[in-house]
């Protein structure tokens, strides 16, 4: 099942074969948008809950997971911009409570530096693997509306050896993200949820975006994200569409749109949003993986490409832009989740096929 909803640049056969293909790969269902030069696109494929024929919807809110980060980060920039937070100063001047490395800074905190703990666990060089908050199997399923405080998440953290010295290394961690959010309340005396529609959302009149906190419900209307799990030697399959978003906080737990993601990251993109400087240091690259103040730049054909995805169980969000922001790719995807990741593959070919057709003019049309 597919639908296309037309638009200025609607003939793109290649984009809406390129999703039916993902379906076929394993995803349940997909809805994308594409702004470019030959205007907007958008289109799903698949269906909208398993087991209906309904079709998905083209502009459903989503968990967005990580591309939370790149919100957060902006966020922190804004308020740099206002002259309430120190980019280069101790995190620990904001948040005296925990008891942070004073080497550790905000930049740290934004570009992955810290070398803090993660708490959804870490995976070392060795194989090693230390577990954090549960968030596989039946573990997770069965605690899945359980309330995390953003606190508690720091204190297992830090509970943990840091992984490498402040500034040394680099290390995806979304503690650091927990720990952001937590400086933005700190300064502003405000929820973060306040705050993103004082600063973002109510200036570029975004409608369909969430800062949920531990609330489980997603706004309707959605397409449906689902979990597999073996309980008692039997494979079961439910829906967790609505599901307490807490474990992960700062790192992962907004909700929005494919339209609202493409307003928010052409406006970043484009200098609408954050004063050139900032801008400039979000996009600047630390040297391990590309990874700047809370966006990914992605050298392609066609140029750099900048974007932070995201996923959490059963739903993903792709948030792809050029450096002028005039041509954007945002998605969001469903699928059976389990223990393994086993879509992982799939959604690393997703997101490669769709930045090759949309971005290097690989059978763009």
């Amino acid at each position: 099942m597919s639908t296309t909803v037309s638009g200025q640049g609607a003939d793109r056969p290649r984009l809406q074969k390129a999703i039916e293909e993902l379906v076929e790969s394993g995803f349940i269902g997909v809805q994308l948008r594409v702004n470019d030069e030959q205007g907007e696109w958008v289109g799903s494929a698949g269906v909208r809950e398993l087991g209906q024929s309904v079709r998905p919807l083209t502009d459903g809110h989503f968990r967005i997971g990580s591309s939370t980060k790149n919100f957060v980060a902006a966020l922190v920039l804004l308020l740099v911009a206002e002259g309430r937070i120190g980019l280069d100063a101790p995190a620990d001047d904001y948040l005296p409570g925990f008891g942070l490395d004073r080497r550790i800074t905000v930049r740290m905190l934004l570009q992955h530096t810290s070398g803090i703990f993660n708490h959804t666990g870490e995976l070392y060089e060795d194989g090693t693997i230390v577990p954090g908050v549960p968030w596989r199997g039946k573990e997770w399923v069965d605690g899945r509306f359980k309330t995390y405080l953003p606190e508690e998440l720091v204190r297992l953290s830090l509970s943990k050896p840091a992984r490498f010295a402040p500034g040394t290394g680099w290390s995806y961690a979304n503690t650091n993200y927990v720990l952001a959010r937590l400086v933005i309340e700190s300064v502003t005396g405000r929820s973060f949820a306040e705050e993103l529609q004082r600063l973002i959302l109510g200036p570029l009149g975004m409608t369909g975006t969430v800062a949920p906190g531990a609330s489980p419900e997603v706004p309707e209307p959605h397409n449906h994200g689902y979990y597999r799990y073996e309980d008692a030697g039997q494979e079961r399959t439910v829906d967790v569409t609505r599901q307490n978003p807490s474990w992960v906080g700062g790192g992962g737990d907004m909700i929005s749109t494919t339209r609202d993601l493409h307003t928010y990251f052409s406006a970043l993109m484009g200098g609408t949003l954050l004063p050139a400087e900032l801008l400039a240091e979000m996009r600047a690259p630390e040297a391990t993986v590309g990874y700047g103040l809370g966006v990914f730049a992605q050298e392609t054909e066609g140029g750099t490409v900048f974007h932070h995805n995201g996923a959490t169980m059963g739903s993903a969000a792709l948030m792809y832009g050029t450096a002028d922001g005039a041509k954007t790719l945002t998605a969001g995807l469903t699928w059976v989740d389990d223990a393994d990741l086993a879509i992982a593959p799939a959604f690393q070919s997703a997101q490669q096929r769709l930045v090759d057709q949309v971005f290097c003019g690989k059978l763009a049309r």
